[in-house]
This record gives C-alpha cells, structure tokens and sequence, in this order.
C-alpha cells in the first residue's frame, strides 16, 4: 500500500532580501525542493504529524523570487532560504490572500518591518567595519584589542560605581538616615572620576568603536553631569541634602550591573541572571533615578534664586534679569523628555533580547 500524501505543517519569517521556510519533518533524506515559475514545490518523505508518510506543498509566492532555493536537513525539520529578486517588505508571503492552513508565522525568527530595517543596517554596518578592519590591519588582532580595550573601560566604571554603592550601603547600615547628609562629601569625588570618564562611552559610540546609539549616551551623560557639576558641585547649600544620597545610590545601582555585562560581554560571557538583571532593573530604576534629580532640581531653584548665581541681565535697552531658575523649569521637562527617549530605547533593547508579544499575521 502507498504511503498516503500529506501537507507538513510550514512555519515562514522574512526579511527585506530573504524569506525563511521551516518544515516540520524530521528523518528526511534526498527532498525534492525547486522553485518554477514563482512556485516553491516540495516534497519528501519524512516522520511529521502524520506518522512516517511523503508530504508536500506548493506555495506561490507573492512577489518574484530567486528560482534557487537552498536548503538545510537537519534530524528535526528541514529549513529552506529563498532569495526574493527585488529587497522589499511584503505583506504576506503567498499570492492569494487568505493563508494556507498548513502555513503558520515562524515567531521564533520573525521581525516586524523596523526591526527587520535594524538588523538589516547593522548587518552592513558590521559589513563595512569588516572591509574596514581588513584594510586596516588583520581584523582578529583589532577586534581583540578594542575587546580588551572596552573590557579595561568597562571594569574601571564598574569598579568605581561598586566603590559607591557599597560605601553608600555600608555607611547607611551603620549611621542610618544621618549617612544622607554628607554623601556628597564621601564618595563626590569617585562621583566626578566616574562621570567625566563616561565622556569616554559617548566617544565610543559616536566614532563607532561600540555599536551603541550615540542620543541615549549623550542625554544621559550631559543630563547627569549637569546634577553632579551645576547642581551639587557649584552650590554647597545641596551637598548636605538628603537627595544626594538617593542620585548616587540609584546612579551606582544602575551601572553596576550595566558595567559588569558589557565586561563579561567582552569576553563572550553570557550569566543569565546578570542579563536578565541588567535587561530589567532599569524599569524601576531609571524613573527613580529621573525622579531624584527632579527633586533636586526643584530643590535649588530657591537656592538659585537666592543667591543670583548664574542669573544675568540682558544689555541695554531690555535691560531683563534672567533668572538661572528660569532655565531649571526648563530642564525640568528636558529630564523626563529624556527619560522617554532612554526608556523607549532601552525597550527595544529588551524587547530584541526577549522577543515580543505573539500576534496574528497572515
């Protein structure tokens, strides 16, 4: 008796150049795969849903492709690249529009549009710094050495900030809310080492050393800066506060496990527990820490009032006095403008890692 025929199930993803087809068959040997006139043909014999039988299906394909498909076995499916002829999105894969039953989203490599658009720069960003590196010098010896460079980098700043956050932590357990008052006075110093070397990450993303977005970097170190330099550094009036202590400790906190994963990274070290922690502490976090430096921007607008420092008066014939409090209102909503802008990129960062919500695509 024949084997009977049968549909396999097919799961499909895409990118602008390329379409991935997964077909869930496992034992398969010699299939026959082709592409004619924009029609995939498949069949094998395969142990599928259906027991050990031959299975095959046809797809069309909605726009015009390659007719050199490759293919790859492996013990559990057989995995299938078609090259579409022209990089482009397409809204489905198939030419009619309702979708096979036999064909299901592949969410484990599936990519909405804009992401899809990010990979596909940083591929040929990566691309470009390859031919780079080869014009260079050997790409191995430059890669190793900006690893060791970022990992020296990465281990300096973690070192400071833990310097911070256990001082912080130590002193409060012993001297209790009266270690709020002169936290300013401990650890500024390891405070500004820390700050100004941070400089030095912006650089790094902007000259492209790291593959990082220079904005979020950029408002982060200018926003935090202007707290330590501008708020606390030049008014002695906030370094007693108590809200120095929470800056700093929320400060450290973050980038303590921030350092130590890109450190580990250099070395291609993944702890799952750091990953998760550095991928997900910043939810809190990262308001508290916008929340603190509110507060105290609001804290010295009176202070700055008081003593005029940094007001100026507009030259004759305005003849207004400008008030340095006036440009802190401002930066008010700069700080949570900026926090929007961080938050929404760190998102996405989690978002990449973790994966995202299933949804419905045909």
């Amino acid at each position: 008796m024949e084997n009977q025929v049968l549909t396999p199930h097919v799961y499909w993803a895409q990118r602008h150049r390329e379409l991935y087809l997964r077909v869930e068959l496992s034992d398969v040997q010699n299939p026959a795969i082709s592409i004619t006139e924009n029609v995939l043909h498949f069949k094998a014999q395969g142990h599928g849903a259906k027991g050990d039988n031959v299975y095959e299906f046809h797809l069309e394909f909605l726009d015009l492709v390659k007719p050199e498909p490759v293919y790859k076995l492996t013990q559990r499916q057989v995995n299938i690249t078609v090259q579409k002829k022209v990089s482009q999105w397409w809204e489905r894969v198939t030419k009619q529009e309702k979708r096979p039953l036999f064909l299901a989203p592949d969410f484990d490599r599936w990519l909405d549009e804009s992401d899809a658009e990010m990979e596909l720069r940083a591929k040929e960003e990566e691309r470009l710094n390859k031919l780079r590196l080869e014009s260079e010098g050997s790409p191995e010896t430059l890669t190793n050495l900006r690893k060791g460079y970022l990992f020296m980098y990465n281990l300096v700043q973690f070192l400071g900030f833990s310097w911070i956050f256990v001082n912080l932590t130590v002193r409060f357990c012993i001297l209790g809310k009266e270690s709020f008052y002169d936290t300013f006075h401990t650890v500024a110093d390891m405070m500004y080492f820390c700050q100004m070397l941070a400089v030095v990450e912006t650089i790094n993303a902007a000259i492209g050393v790291t593959t990082s977005p220079v904005l979020p970097s950029l408002i982060q170190l200018l926003g935090r800066n202007f707290i330590l330099f501008i708020i606390f550094g030049t008014m002695e009036e906030m370094q007693n506060k108590a809200v120095v202590f929470f800056v700093f400790y929320l400060w450290s906190a973050i980038e303590i496990f921030r350092y130590s994963f890109y450190m580990l990274t250099c070395i291609d070290m993944d702890w799952k527990v750091l990953t998760w922690l550095r991928y997900t502490l910043w939810i809190p976090l990262y308001p508290l820490g916008c929340l603190a430096e509110a507060i105290s921007v609001i804290q010295s607008i009176p202070i700055f009032n008081e003593t005029g420092r940094f007001s100026f008066t507009l030259p004759y014939p305005v003849k207004i006095k400008v008030r340095f409090s006036f440009f802190l209102q401002i930066y008010l909503i700069m700080i949570f403008l900026g926090l929007y802008i961080n938050f929404r990129h760190l998102y996405k960062q989690r978002r990449r890692r973790y994966g995202q919500k299933k949804k419905k695509i045909h």
